[in-house]
């Protein structure tokens, strides 16, 4: 008898264990880069989440698709994760992610973190009511493009032209040049525009930069450059080009100059986001939070090997500056501009 009573207790435990673990929410985390690029982003996500009570692999799963920089595989990727039936999805990396996103559910919860206005795209109908499956995070990259030219305007020689990467598979590339055109203009540079989808594209178009004489250098914000932002960084140092990027993942990197939103709030704030929609508030009700902290990182080793001088008002502007390597005295004389 007790053995039989024992049996059942392991079978109502096992039989409870299983459908705990079918009912444990499952999130569809997509971003249009890559995992070594954005890692340190996901994990801000998965802290946010953490914040509304869910932890990965605990009372929540976390399912990770990453399109590498290939924007025409986000569909495929959508797809995938709404066959199985997600509880929710998260589109981060850029806006090329978030409209994949909406053409590929209107009924699935869908939570998003780009650097663009969301009602521009058709994402949602107003910040305050978003209204339909979406909300979630804009930190408007934009935004920062005109005083990005004029940092650059302060480090490139004068007299020179200005250069800007832009990707033309983004849907802000259109736009994005013109308000960085605009800027140019303002300060009496020329603009030499090129062109880059894919990493054969990124060299052809340093060639053409080093043809056109460019002084300085101002790279599109885009998920496929930050995925490879290694490209990117070496050519500028080979040619001589100050170069100033939209985070600051590229200074880390070696890059001079990262100046722009702080995408780690972001992509926490989203994590926050998809836990409330988790515990049954709708997106249609969540405000899109408008994320406005701004960071700038310099990177002094990068200026010394550059011969950048970098003035000293915009170091004291700086939140983050890259010294030297250990073992190399840094001369005050070299790298900045009283």
């Amino acid at each position: 008898m007790r053995h039989r009573i024992v049996m059942e207790l392991a079978a109502v435990a096992f039989s409870t264990a299983a459908i705990a673990q079918t009912q444990i929410p499952v999130v569809g985390f997509v971003n249009n880069g890559s995992q070594q690029a954005f890692g340190a982003l996901a994990e801000a996500f998965r802290l946010g989440l953490a914040d509304a009570g869910y932890h990965a692999d605990s009372n929540v799963r976390i399912e990770y698709r990453w399109a590498d920089g290939h924007n025409e595989r986000l569909s495929d990727l959508l797809q995938d994760l709404a066959q199985k039936r997600v509880s929710i999805i998260v589109a981060t990396g850029g806006t090329p992610t978030a409209i994949a996103a909406k053409q590929i559910s209107v009924t699935i919860p869908v939570v998003f973190s780009i650097g663009a206005d969301p009602i521009k795209f058709g994402l949602v109908t107003s910040l305050s009511k978003p209204g339909g499956n979406m909300t979630g995070v804009s930190f408007l990259a934009n935004a920062v493009l005109p005083k990005q030219v004029e940092i650059l305007n302060e480090i490139a020689p004068k007299n020179t032209a200005l250069g800007f990467l832009v990707n033309p598979s983004n849907p802000n590339a259109d736009a994005d040049t013109d308000i960085v055109s605009a800027a140019a203009k303002i300060h009496g540079r020329e603009l030499v525009i090129a062109r880059a989808a894919t990493a054969s594209d990124i060299e052809n178009a340093f060639l053409a930069f080093s043809d056109a004489k460019i002084g300085g250098l101002l790279i599109f914000p885009d998920a496929t450059f930050t995925t490879n932002r290694g490209l990117l960084v070496k050519p500028a140092g080979v040619h001589k080009l100050p170069a100033i990027y939209n985070s600051r993942e590229f200074a880390v990197s070696g890059g001079l100059i990262g100046y722009g939103a702080r995408q780690y709030d972001s992509y926490r704030q989203s994590g926050v986001y998809a836990g409330r929609v988790l515990k049954g508030e709708r997106p249609a009700d969540l405000p899109v939070v408008q994320s406005t902290a701004i960071e700038l990182v310099v990177n002094l080793k990068a200026a010394r090997a550059l011969g950048v001088s970098i003035p000293i008002a915009l170091l004291g502007r700086a939140d983050e500056v890259i010294e030297l390597s250990i073992g190399l005295q840094y001369c005050p004389l070299i790298g900045v501009q009283s």
